[in-house]
């Protein structure tokens, strides 16, 4: 007598071992039945010797015995639902990160204690579903994996828009702060950072919001639960900060204060207008570096997000039309040399690979 795996437990199972997920199967059925199941599934092979343990060997085990070989074990068979409690507590001791299924009401002390409990919707009794973390609706182990994969897509897209922000702002608080402390001209008015903080990130920081998941995602093993947000991303972000700085000042200070000329209010105007078409150029450069952690976006694509692509062109489109309707002070730029000058200066952005800053020690920090 046998209850078959589902036909997806396989692949589901195959997808665990690829992302750094260990699955382990707790069951009341025989030794031989749980050994067959698992073979079947692909979660155990020829030799089981270390890897299969019964309610009764468990109990015949001290915690700190129990604790050394948690880690191996795959295949639990005839276990009482006071021995789920201990083999979570054992794995939490190891410092793993514990998802416990279950349908029972004696399941329930075990789901609470996971760091996340998941009970059966369908077969779940309601005590169990009000101890779990979530209620799987179909009973289905290849939806937990369906749910790892969509959670981690979903927490790189906010790593990909908090990185794009982080790159992108505070040189503008940089620049104006320097010029302003040594009494000369703001590159940058009020208007201006105001559209590049609303126009040229907004729309693109939303769009990366619906980037698709890269390739490699259930390929990867799972991340420290310690890392922050931003973690390995530091050096990319202070490269930004600092091209950002350097050609939008630079540009700023040759244009205004060292080309021949009296330094008269069309001379500032021109030169603003150029330093803020480079400085929007450059973000809408960056936001491409943005997709991935380990691969630049000639690599990527910039296809593949067809947000992403409208919100680039529409940003840039909008930036350019601003001289054409007289706002904040900006003039038309008629020499195709500024220009020039312009767009090869702001695509440093495209210049800061993920490949070469990614993880990157800066001094003692990451």
């Amino acid at each position: 007598m046998i209850d078959p795996p589902r036909d997806e437990a396989r692949e589901a199972n195959r997808m665990c071992q690829q992302a750094g997920i260990k699955t382990v199967m707790i069951t009341g059925d025989h030794r031989l039945t749980a050994v067959a199941v698992a073979k079947e599934i692909g979660l155990v092979g020829d030799d089981t010797s270390t890897k299969v343990l019964t309610g009764n060997e468990l109990s015949a085990l001290s915690d700190a015995q129990f604790e050394e070989i948690v880690g191996d074990v795959r295949v639990y068979a005839r276990v009482a639902p006071e021995d789920k409690l201990r083999i979570v507590k054992a794995l939490k001791k190891k410092g793993e990160i514990v998802a416990m299924t279950g349908d029972g009401v004696n399941d329930a002390p075990a789901l609470k204690q996971a760091d996340i409990g998941v009970a059966m919707g369908i077969t779940g009794t309601d005590v169990t579903k009000e101890a779990a973390d979530m209620v799987l609706a179909d009973d289905n182990f290849a939806t937990i994996v369906g749910a790892v994969e969509g959670g981690r897509g979903i927490y790189d897209n906010i790593r990909k828009f908090s990185f794009f922000l982080m790159r992108s702002n505070f040189d503008e608080l940089a620049l104006i702060g320097t010029f302003a402390l040594l009494g000369l001209e703001l590159p940058l008015t009020a208007g201006m950072i105001l559209w590049l903080n609303l126009v040229t990130d907004g729309g693109p920081a939303i769009a990366l919001t619906m980037d698709p998941p890269e390739a490699d995602i259930m390929k990867r093993p799972p991340r420290d639960p310690k890392e922050g947000v931003l973690h390995g991303r530091l050096a990319s972000i202070i490269a930004t900060f600092t091209a950002q700085f350097v050609l939008t000042g630079g540009l700023f200070y040759w244009q205004y204060y060292l080309l021949p000329g009296p330094l008269t209010p069309l001379k500032l105007a021109q030169a603003r207008t150029m330093a803020f078409t480079r400085a929007t150029l450059q973000e809408l450069f960056v936001v491409w570096n943005c997709r991935s952690e380990k691969h630049n976006a000639f690599k990527v694509g910039f296809l593949s997000n067809k947000f992403l692509l409208i919100a680039v062109l529409g940003s840039a489109a909008l930036t350019i039309l601003v001289p054409f309707l007289g706002l904040f002070d900006t003039v038309v730029m008629d020499d195709p040399l500024e220009w020039l000058l312009v767009v090869v200066a702001a695509m440093s952005g495209l210049l800061i690979l993920p490949e070469i800053f990614y993880d990157r020690k800066i001094f003692r920090w990451r």
